[in-house]
Formats: structure tokens, sequence, C-alpha cells
């Protein structure tokens, strides 16, 4: 028989909180969420967050109204959670069970002692887990008994309320279980080439009807080994409706310019620009013109397109100050100018601590991208001790081929501007080596 599915609202990351607490999130849903769920008799399901960049809110809509059961940590008072949490209650009468970190003190709307506290020690993972276990798996067992929980519901009269559609549960489970089938086989396929890549989408069927999450799965893998004119070609095949969303637009415009393509790239970030400003795009605009700028001859052209990059990458900081990556570009293309930009002393460390704070937020897991900035910073900081550290957590969180190759690229001017000006680079060069190491040839 198959078990009712529960699906899990709570943050993916540690956090630390106001009070200096951190909480490691990857051990309270592995240690305490995920087995108590399973001793209830039901099978976790987690909203987790998606590696190719953007929100996907259809498939959480879809979870939030299906799986019969819901758990939600509201810990840290994240946006997020609080927001599944109101479409859950607004659509579930009764089902879903609310913990938070013992300490934590719970916003009015839901400190009305039906959460579940547990507590956490010092090092942010859950402790008392044998009591907290039990505790959960109570509740979650009381939730069965399908008594009203939802405060709207309770609340207000005369609500009605929905159905559970088996039928539509189990179209969701095998949706989502063809859905992991498929991507272990893009992750394998990746492994072994695009030409492995192209005979799994010869399986997928017309381009033009995947749904939103099979063409995100094939994207990505195509990017994740540098097959630009590919991921160029799935995009222009997409619907209409996949085609014009934000985050495909970003890839295509990223696939553009690598194929050198970099008029009709811009020209598709300024058209995504204009709908709505974001560090993502503004990043990957600045690219384009620090791309031009590499490839330019001309010393007064050089120094417009370098200005133009710098503008780009600034804006994007701007516009998100918690995102450190169009930072780490403006002040390592700030560095290069000649003489040095003199915003670059007042930026350096707003950049740096936006960096940190990313490392620190990204718990035990931080990606490729969080240690390549701290790589390019500690560089352009001369902390040649700690840019070898994070040259190693980098090459040990690779990813896609164009990660290591991105970095190599962009230490070597900044390389280079350190020659200008007299500085020792060749310790520099040696991290630029080890990364070009990494690069598929």
């Amino acid at each position: 028989m198959k078990r009712p599915l529960c699906f899990v609202l709570m943050p993916y990351h540690s956090a630390v909180e106001s009070d200096g607490q951190r909480i490691d999130f990857e051990a309270v849903y592995s240690r305490l969420i995920v087995p108590a769920i399973e001793s209830a008799g039901m099978s976790p399901l987690q909203a987790r967050e998606d590696p190719r960049g953007g929100i996907f809110q259809k498939n959480m809509f879809e979870q939030l109204v299906v799986c019969e059961y819901a758990v939600a940590d509201l810990s840290t008072g994240n946006a997020n959670v609080y927001y599944e949490l109101g479409v859950r209650h607004g659509l579930r009468p009764y089902s879903t069970v609310l913990l938070f970190r013992k300490g934590w003190r719970l916003p009015l709307d839901v400190a009305h002692g039906a959460a579940l506290e547990y507590p956490v020690g010092t090092s942010g993972e859950p402790i008392d887990l044998a009591d907290t276990r039990a505790n959960l798996v109570a509740r979650l067992r009381q939730a069965r008994q399908a008594s009203i929980d939802s405060p709207v519901y309770q609340l207000v009269s005369g609500l009605p309320q929905p159905g559970v559609d088996h039928e539509r549960i189990d179209t969701f489970r095998d949706q989502a279980h063809r859905d992991e089938r498929l991507r272990q086989q893009l992750d394998e396929a990746a492994h072994a080439g695009p030409a492995a890549m192209r005979a799994v989408e010869t399986q997928l069927g017309e381009l033009g009807d995947l749904d939103l999450s099979t063409a995100l799965s094939l994207l990505v893998s195509y990017r994740s080994v540098s097959a630009w004119e590919e991921v160029v070609r799935v995009v222009q095949a997409f619907a209409r409706p996949v085609y014009r969303l934000d985050v495909v637009q970003e890839q295509f415009a990223m696939a553009l310019n690598r194929c050198g393509k970099d008029v009709e790239a811009e020209r598709v970030l300024k058209a995504l620009l204009r709908k709505r400003p974001s560090s993502e795009t503004y990043g990957l605009l600045g690219r384009v013109y620090k791309d031009r700028w590499q490839e330019e001859q001309s010393l007064s052209r050089r120094a417009g397109l370098l200005g133009r990059a710098i503008d780009a990458y600034l804006r994007g900081f701007e516009t998100d100050w918690r995102d450190p990556y169009p930072g780490v570009n403006a002040v390592a293309l700030m560095s290069s100018a000649t003489p040095p930009d003199p915003r670059l002393s007042d930026l350096l460390p707003i950049v740096r601590y936006a960096a940190d704070r990313r490392l620190t937020r990204s718990g035990p897991d931080p990606d490729y991208w969080d240690h390549a900035t701290d790589l390019l910073l500690a560089v352009l900081m001369s902390e040649e001790d700690r840019a070898h550290r994070a040259l190693e957590c980098a090459l040990a969180a690779i990813r896609d081929h164009f990660e290591p190759e991105t970095t190599a690229r962009d230490l070597s001017w900044v390389a280079e501007a350190m020659r200008r000006r007299g500085a020792d680079a060749a310790w520099v060069d040696e991290i630029i080596v080890d990364l070009q190491a990494v690069v598929p040839r």
C-alpha cells in the first residue's frame, strides 16, 4: 500500500538567528523530521531549492494542495515558509503540523500553542532526539484524525472543505518518480558528454511539448557540459510559455554570449531588465561587456567597455546586496583599471562582508560559486593562504565544466593587472594552472 505523502515546509540551509543561535536545517530535516514522518507511516517530500536557479511555484502549489499531510518548521521567520503555510491553511482545514526551534519567538498569528518545540545544541543540530521524535510522531498520528488545525477554517465558518482526490495524488506521485528517473538519466548522460545527452533528448519527444521541469532539466544538463550551441537550440524549440520564463531567458542569453552572439545576448538581457531588474540579470550583462573588453584591441574602446562592465556589475550588486557575485566582479574589474577605480577601497570590504555572510548562511554545503567568490576576493586582497584554502574548497565543489574555466579566466586578467602594478602574481598563476587542470579539453 502506498504511504500518504507528507510535505515539509522549511528553510534549506543553515541559518544564524538574531540571538546568535545557529540552526542546521539539513540535520533537523534528516535526523528529526524524516524519521518521525516515516515512523508515523508517511512518506516525506521536500520542495528542495532547484540548483538550476529560479523559483518554480507550480510544483510548490501542487505539493501544498495534493499532499495529505504537512510539517512546517517556523524557526527563523523564513518568509517563504510562512507564505507556504498560509497557502496550506487556506486550502487544507486539517493535517498540518507546526514546529519550531525552542527559544524562537513565534509571531502572534501562529503563537496559539499548537506548535511543537524542538531543542538544538550549540552546533545547530537538534538534540534530545528520542523525545522530540516521539512527540512529532504523536502529532502526525493525531493529524490522521482529521481534526481542524487551520485557523482559517477554525475562525471562518461555512468554508467548503475540499475532498482528497486520490487519483490526483497518485498522478502527482507518479510524475515525481518520472522526474527523478529523468534527472538520473540526464546526470549520467552529462558525465558521458553531449552525444549521450542528445540520446536522452530523443527519448523525450518534441521539445515544444515538454513540461517546465523536464525542459529545465534538459537545458541545465547541456549547460553543465558547456554545450552552449545545444542550449541555444533547445531553448528556441521550447513552447512559448517556457521560452518566455525569466530563468530560461537568462540561460539563453548566457549561451548566446558563449557562442559569440553577444549582440543578441545583450538584447535579451536588456529586455529582462526592463521587466524586472535583478542581480543575476545584471551580472550576465556585465559578463557580456567584460568579454567584449577582453577581446577588444583598441585602447580607447577597451576603457569604455571596462566602464560599462563595471557599471552593470555594480548595478547588480546594488539591486541585491546579499548577492556577492556581481559585487566581486565589479571590484575585480575596478582593480584592473589603470589607475584602479577610486571606488574600489570603499566597495571591497562591503563585498567581502556579503561573501562571508553567504558562506556562513550556506551551512555545511556552500556551492562552487561561494568558494570561487571567496577565492577571487582573497586574491584581490593579497591573502595568499586564504586563497589556497578557498581553491581547495572550490575544486571539491565543481559541478559544471564552465565553473573552473570561468574562474581561471577571471583570475588571469587579475594576475595581469597585478603584474602591471609591479606586484608578484606567480602564486596566482599557480592557482590558475590548478583550475585549468580540471577543465575538460
